[in-house]
């Protein structure tokens, strides 16, 4: 399952007019800080990477202190490269990463593929997101993932000898654990966040990687998506064990699918804090 099973109903960020966001994203790419200004720790530029498929499209965030940060991948859920997913970037960064947050559906069009307001409740709306999906395949996903992991390497503010992280948030979930599985002497820690489809009847099923990698997993699980299937988080139970993967698996009780994302319906921020509190505390672990 992911946004389109259990939808967050309306997305709403003022400033995901495509026009706006462009306006913002020259102000403050390059060299540009945030929009803290020169107070801000962490230093934001827009960069292409060269793919097997193309060029990706997406943004770099780094402490704006010397010194070397271990590396983290972002993948956004089904809307994308989108002003919450940059906040989340550079929040990470100022924590003492070095964040790639790439457009998913760089092969098609550049992020953001939304303009304005997105409503999961409206077929319609639902329906413009169907051909971007298609363009996001297991063995391109492989593909940008070891592109991606080389580019972030190829950074002189990358300390190599720590392990990376990637994080995955709905569709971005089984993004994560190709990702682990692709680069796997890399890949020190994955999370997810509300998470869909990491269990499926299919040979190309997520979890079906676990034992190819080498990483401890963090799980965090929508309460509505585990009423619907609560098997799936078992299932993945059963997988770590047997992979003998560290891992948490947690359904979060009261937080509906999309709960982590600044700009949801059904944002929650108490939920979404101890979330990311969890994160940090894997990424400090982990990525050692």
């Amino acid at each position: 399952m992911c946004d389109d099973d259990i939808h967050p109903g309306l997305v709403h960020d003022l400033r995901l007019s495509r026009r706006t966001f462009g306006l913002a994203a020259a102000a403050l790419g390059g060299v540009a800080a945030t929009a803290a200004g020169a107070q801000s720790p962490v230093v934001e530029k827009d960069v292409e990477i060269k793919t097997p498929d193309g060029v990706a499209d997406a943004v770099l965030y780094s402490p704006e202190a010397k010194g070397k940060w271990p590396a983290v991948l972002i993948w956004p859920d089904v809307l994308s490269l989108r002003p919450a997913f940059r906040d989340m970037g550079r929040r990470l960064a100022a924590a003492g990463y070095v964040v790639l947050v790439p457009n998913l559906y760089y092969r098609a069009r550049k992020a953001p593929v939304i303009d304005g307001t997105f409503d999961f409740s409206k077929p319609a709306d639902r329906e413009k997101l169907t051909p971007l999906r298609a363009t996001v395949t297991p063995e391109g996903t492989d593909r940008d993932a070891v592109a991606y992991l080389a580019f972030l390497d190829a950074q002189p503010q990358i300390n190599k000898a720590k392990k990376a992280g990637v994080q995955g948030y709905c569709m971005g979930g089984p993004l994560s654990f190709r990702t682990a599985a692709a680069v796997p002497d890399r890949i020190g820690a994955v999370a997810t966040f509300h998470g869909g489809g990491l269990v499926t009847d299919q040979p190309t099923s997520p979890h079906l990687l676990i034992p190819t990698t080498h990483a401890q997993f963090l799980i965090e699980v929508a309460d509505n998506d585990d009423k619907q299937d609560p098997t799936v988080k078992d299932k993945l139970k059963a997988a770590f064990a047997e992979a003998k993967r560290p891992a948490q698996v947690e359904v979060f009780e009261g937080a509906a699918h999309g709960w982590t994302v600044k700009g949801s319906a059904v944002y929650n921020e108490p939920a979404a804090e101890k979330a990311w509190a969890n994160l940090l505390a894997l990424y400090k672990k982990a990525l050692a």
